[in-house]
Protein backbone atom coordinates (compact mmCIF):
# COMPACT_ATOMS: atom_id res chain seq x y z
CA UNK A 1 0.00 0.00 0.00
CA UNK A 2 2.64 2.69 0.67
CA UNK A 3 5.01 1.56 -2.08
CA UNK A 4 2.02 2.47 -4.46
CA UNK A 5 1.08 5.24 -2.57
CA UNK A 6 4.82 6.72 -3.08
CA UNK A 7 4.91 5.79 -6.47
CA UNK A 8 2.07 6.92 -7.51
CA UNK A 9 0.89 11.29 -8.03
CA UNK A 10 2.56 12.83 -4.75
CA UNK A 11 1.28 16.29 -6.01
CA UNK A 12 -1.59 15.51 -4.47
CA UNK A 13 -0.13 15.72 -0.82
CA UNK A 14 1.12 19.33 -2.23
CA UNK A 15 -2.24 20.44 -3.03
CA UNK A 16 -3.88 19.38 0.13
CA UNK A 17 -1.17 21.05 2.11
CA UNK A 18 -1.73 23.96 0.20
CA UNK A 19 -5.68 23.92 0.39
CA UNK A 20 -5.38 23.53 3.98
CA UNK A 21 -2.76 26.96 4.32
CA UNK A 22 -5.30 28.70 1.97
CA UNK A 23 -8.80 27.82 3.58
CA UNK A 24 -7.89 28.04 7.25
CA UNK A 25 -4.32 30.07 7.70
CA UNK A 26 -3.58 32.63 5.21
CA UNK A 27 -7.55 34.05 5.62
CA UNK A 28 -6.45 34.71 9.76
CA UNK A 29 -2.92 36.33 8.97
CA UNK A 30 -3.13 39.52 10.48
CA UNK A 31 -6.72 38.77 11.20
CA UNK A 32 -6.78 37.11 14.24
CA UNK A 33 -9.07 38.51 16.74
CA UNK A 34 -7.98 37.82 20.79
CA UNK A 35 -10.41 35.26 21.32
CA UNK A 36 -8.87 33.34 18.56
CA UNK A 37 -5.37 32.88 20.53
CA UNK A 38 -5.16 30.80 23.34
CA UNK A 39 -2.08 29.96 25.73
CA UNK A 40 -1.86 25.86 25.83
CA UNK A 41 0.87 25.41 28.60
CA UNK A 42 2.46 29.02 29.06
CA UNK A 43 2.65 32.53 27.46
CA UNK A 44 5.26 30.66 24.63
CA UNK A 45 3.02 28.00 23.71
CA UNK A 46 -0.12 29.34 22.00
CA UNK A 47 -2.45 27.80 19.70
CA UNK A 48 -4.84 29.30 17.34
CA UNK A 49 -7.95 29.01 15.65
CA UNK A 50 -6.41 28.53 12.52
CA UNK A 51 -3.91 26.27 13.51
CA UNK A 52 -7.24 23.38 14.84
CA UNK A 53 -9.06 24.26 12.03
CA UNK A 54 -5.88 24.14 9.24
CA UNK A 55 -5.02 20.50 11.63
CA UNK A 56 -8.65 19.20 10.69
CA UNK A 57 -8.55 20.10 7.16
CA UNK A 58 -5.53 18.47 6.68
CA UNK A 59 -6.71 15.39 8.73
CA UNK A 60 -9.47 14.76 6.78
CA UNK A 61 -7.93 15.15 3.27
CA UNK A 62 -4.78 13.15 4.23
CA UNK A 63 -6.72 10.27 5.11
CA UNK A 64 -8.72 10.52 1.97
CA UNK A 65 -5.19 10.67 0.32
CA UNK A 66 -4.24 7.29 1.67
CA UNK A 67 -6.95 4.94 2.90
CA UNK A 68 -5.97 3.19 6.02
CA UNK A 69 -3.34 5.99 6.84
CA UNK A 70 -3.53 8.00 10.79
CA UNK A 71 -2.75 10.83 11.86
CA UNK A 72 -0.43 12.57 14.53
CA UNK A 73 -1.17 16.12 14.69
CA UNK A 74 0.25 18.85 17.11
CA UNK A 75 -3.10 19.69 18.10
CA UNK A 76 -5.03 15.90 18.26
CA UNK A 77 -2.36 15.02 20.72
CA UNK A 78 -2.48 18.04 22.91
CA UNK A 79 -6.33 17.38 23.14
CA UNK A 80 -5.30 13.09 23.87
CA UNK A 81 -1.76 12.59 24.14
CA UNK A 82 -2.54 8.65 23.68
CA UNK A 83 -2.44 9.51 19.71
CA UNK A 84 1.40 10.04 19.56
CA UNK A 85 1.39 6.51 20.10
CA UNK A 86 0.51 5.86 16.57
CA UNK A 87 3.74 6.61 15.35
CA UNK A 88 5.19 3.51 16.22
CA UNK A 89 2.09 1.43 14.72
CA UNK A 90 1.40 -0.79 12.13
CA UNK A 91 -0.19 2.27 9.76
CA UNK A 92 1.47 4.69 7.40
CA UNK A 93 1.15 7.95 9.66
CA UNK A 94 1.21 11.69 8.56
CA UNK A 95 2.61 13.86 11.08
CA UNK A 96 1.63 17.21 11.10
CA UNK A 97 2.19 20.60 12.35
CA UNK A 98 -0.76 22.97 10.89
CA UNK A 99 1.14 25.87 12.19
CA UNK A 100 5.43 25.59 12.86
CA UNK A 101 5.97 28.93 14.50
CA UNK A 102 2.47 29.75 15.81
CA UNK A 103 4.20 33.30 17.72
CA UNK A 104 5.77 34.35 14.46
CA UNK A 105 1.89 34.07 13.22
CA UNK A 106 0.50 35.44 15.88
CA UNK A 107 2.97 38.78 15.81
CA UNK A 108 1.98 38.97 11.59
CA UNK A 109 5.03 37.54 10.92
CA UNK A 110 6.65 36.05 8.01
CA UNK A 111 8.43 33.15 9.54
CA UNK A 112 5.59 30.22 10.02
CA UNK A 113 5.06 27.33 8.09
CA UNK A 114 2.78 24.04 7.53
CA UNK A 115 4.26 20.65 8.30
CA UNK A 116 3.85 17.32 6.99
CA UNK A 117 5.53 14.15 6.96
CA UNK A 118 4.73 11.04 6.30
CA UNK A 119 6.24 7.90 8.11
CA UNK A 120 5.78 3.95 8.55
CA UNK A 121 6.94 1.86 11.24
CA UNK A 122 9.64 4.65 12.29
CA UNK A 123 10.59 5.35 9.12
CA UNK A 124 10.51 8.91 7.31
CA UNK A 125 9.43 8.30 3.62
CA UNK A 126 8.70 12.14 2.20
CA UNK A 127 7.55 15.26 3.86
CA UNK A 128 6.24 18.88 2.71
CA UNK A 129 7.36 22.37 4.08
CA UNK A 130 5.17 25.32 3.60
CA UNK A 131 6.13 28.18 4.28
CA UNK A 132 2.50 30.13 2.90
CA UNK A 133 3.53 33.80 3.68
CA UNK A 134 6.33 33.35 1.52
CA UNK A 135 4.69 31.13 -1.17
CA UNK A 136 7.41 28.62 -0.58
CA UNK A 137 7.58 24.70 -0.93
CA UNK A 138 9.59 22.65 0.31
CA UNK A 139 9.39 18.71 -0.53
CA UNK A 140 11.92 15.52 0.02
CA UNK A 141 11.15 11.80 -0.33
CA UNK A 142 13.08 9.15 0.78
CA UNK A 143 15.67 8.38 -1.96
CA UNK A 144 14.70 11.28 -4.13
CA UNK A 145 16.01 14.35 -2.81
CA UNK A 146 14.64 17.31 -1.76
CA UNK A 147 13.03 20.17 -3.83
CA UNK A 148 11.88 23.86 -2.99
CA UNK A 149 9.26 25.55 -5.61
CA UNK A 150 10.29 22.31 -7.91
CA UNK A 151 14.42 22.83 -8.40
CA UNK A 152 16.73 20.70 -6.48
CA UNK A 153 18.49 22.31 -3.23
CA UNK A 154 21.41 20.92 -1.99
CA UNK A 155 22.89 21.63 1.35
CA UNK A 156 26.64 21.88 0.65
CA UNK A 157 29.54 22.19 3.33
CA UNK A 158 30.78 25.24 5.14
CA UNK A 159 33.79 26.82 4.12
CA UNK A 160 37.13 25.53 5.70
CA UNK A 161 37.45 26.55 9.37
CA UNK A 162 34.20 28.95 8.82
CA UNK A 163 32.42 29.95 11.95
CA UNK A 164 29.25 27.65 12.08
CA UNK A 165 26.13 29.77 11.73
CA UNK A 166 24.17 27.55 14.07
CA UNK A 167 19.89 27.82 15.51
CA UNK A 168 19.79 26.38 18.89
CA UNK A 169 16.45 25.90 21.49
CA UNK A 170 14.86 29.00 22.44
CA UNK A 171 15.64 30.18 25.69
CA UNK A 172 12.10 30.44 26.44
CA UNK A 173 11.70 26.84 25.88
CA UNK A 174 14.33 25.40 28.09
CA UNK A 175 15.04 24.56 31.78
CA UNK A 176 17.84 25.45 33.54
CA UNK A 177 19.47 22.07 32.78
CA UNK A 178 18.60 22.21 29.32
CA UNK A 179 20.05 25.93 28.85
CA UNK A 180 23.77 24.15 30.66
CA UNK A 181 23.20 21.49 27.70
CA UNK A 182 23.34 23.77 25.06
CA UNK A 183 26.01 25.88 26.98
CA UNK A 184 28.83 24.34 24.92
CA UNK A 185 27.56 25.71 21.70
CA UNK A 186 28.77 28.97 23.18
CA UNK A 187 32.16 28.83 21.45
CA UNK A 188 34.86 29.74 19.49
CA UNK A 189 33.98 28.65 16.08
CA UNK A 190 30.65 29.10 16.51
CA UNK A 191 27.67 31.68 16.11
CA UNK A 192 24.73 30.36 18.04
CA UNK A 193 21.34 31.86 18.21
CA UNK A 194 18.07 30.87 19.22
CA UNK A 195 15.61 29.49 16.68
CA UNK A 196 12.41 30.63 15.12
CA UNK A 197 10.07 27.97 13.56
CA UNK A 198 11.86 24.58 13.55
CA UNK A 199 10.09 24.10 10.16
CA UNK A 200 11.65 27.12 8.73
CA UNK A 201 15.37 26.79 10.25
CA UNK A 202 15.52 23.00 8.70
CA UNK A 203 14.92 24.41 5.55
CA UNK A 204 17.83 27.21 5.63
CA UNK A 205 20.10 24.04 6.48
CA UNK A 206 18.59 22.29 3.20
CA UNK A 207 19.57 24.93 1.04
CA UNK A 208 22.91 26.07 3.06
CA UNK A 209 21.82 29.05 4.12
CA UNK A 210 22.65 27.53 7.99
CA UNK A 211 25.13 25.78 8.83
CA UNK A 212 23.51 23.73 11.69
CA UNK A 213 20.45 22.87 14.24
CA UNK A 214 20.27 22.03 17.72
CA UNK A 215 17.32 20.97 19.68
CA UNK A 216 16.21 19.47 22.99
CA UNK A 217 13.20 18.50 22.57
CA UNK A 218 11.81 15.64 20.30
CA UNK A 219 8.13 16.23 19.49
CA UNK A 220 7.98 14.70 15.73
CA UNK A 221 5.85 17.18 14.49
CA UNK A 222 8.38 20.08 14.74
CA UNK A 223 11.08 17.42 13.66
CA UNK A 224 9.83 14.82 11.10
CA UNK A 225 9.42 16.91 8.20
CA UNK A 226 12.86 19.10 8.66
CA UNK A 227 15.32 15.46 9.39
CA UNK A 228 14.07 14.30 5.95
CA UNK A 229 14.42 17.30 4.07
CA UNK A 230 17.93 17.96 5.15
CA UNK A 231 19.17 14.33 4.91
CA UNK A 232 17.42 14.43 1.22
CA UNK A 233 19.61 17.69 0.73
CA UNK A 234 22.83 15.80 1.58
CA UNK A 235 22.72 16.92 5.18
CA UNK A 236 22.81 14.69 8.05
CA UNK A 237 21.79 14.60 11.40
CA UNK A 238 23.07 12.64 15.20
CA UNK A 239 21.80 12.67 18.80
CA UNK A 240 24.09 13.25 21.13
CA UNK A 241 24.93 9.98 21.70
CA UNK A 242 25.72 9.11 18.21
CA UNK A 243 22.28 7.73 17.20
CA UNK A 244 20.48 9.10 14.80
CA UNK A 245 16.86 10.81 15.55
CA UNK A 246 14.16 8.51 15.91
CA UNK A 247 10.89 10.07 15.78
CA UNK A 248 9.23 7.43 17.96
CA UNK A 249 10.97 9.18 20.78
CA UNK A 250 13.74 8.38 23.03
CA UNK A 251 16.59 10.06 21.69
CA UNK A 252 19.86 11.53 24.00
CA UNK A 253 19.36 14.77 23.38
CA UNK A 254 20.63 17.02 22.60
CA UNK A 255 20.41 16.67 18.81
CA UNK A 256 21.83 18.05 15.66
CA UNK A 257 20.86 18.61 11.83
CA UNK A 258 23.85 19.99 9.86
CA UNK A 259 24.54 20.88 6.40
CA UNK A 260 26.92 17.86 6.58
CA UNK A 261 28.29 15.23 8.53
CA UNK A 262 31.54 16.84 9.21
CA UNK A 263 29.59 20.01 10.45
CA UNK A 264 27.18 17.59 12.69
CA UNK A 265 30.56 15.97 14.17
CA UNK A 266 31.23 19.53 15.19
CA UNK A 267 28.39 20.39 16.86
CA UNK A 268 28.10 17.28 18.86
CA UNK A 269 31.67 17.84 19.82
CA UNK A 270 30.28 21.14 21.28
CA UNK A 271 27.51 19.70 22.68
CA UNK A 272 29.22 17.59 24.92
CA UNK A 273 31.11 19.54 26.15
CA UNK A 274 28.19 21.17 27.76
CA UNK A 275 26.37 18.15 28.71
Amino acid sequence: MIDDFLAGDLTEVEAAVRAAAAAEIMPRYRQLAAHEIVEKNGPHDLVTTADRLAEEHLTRSLRRLLPGSVVVGEEAVHADPKVYEELGGEAPVWIVDPVDGTRQFVRGETGFCTLVALAHRGELLASWTYAAALDEMAVAVRGRGATLNGTAIRSGSPAPDAVLRVAMSHPDYTTDAQKRALLGLRTEGIDARPCGSAGLEYLAVARGELDALAFNWEFAWDHAAGLLLVTEAGGAQSTLSGAPFRITGGNALPFTAARDRATAERILAALRTGA
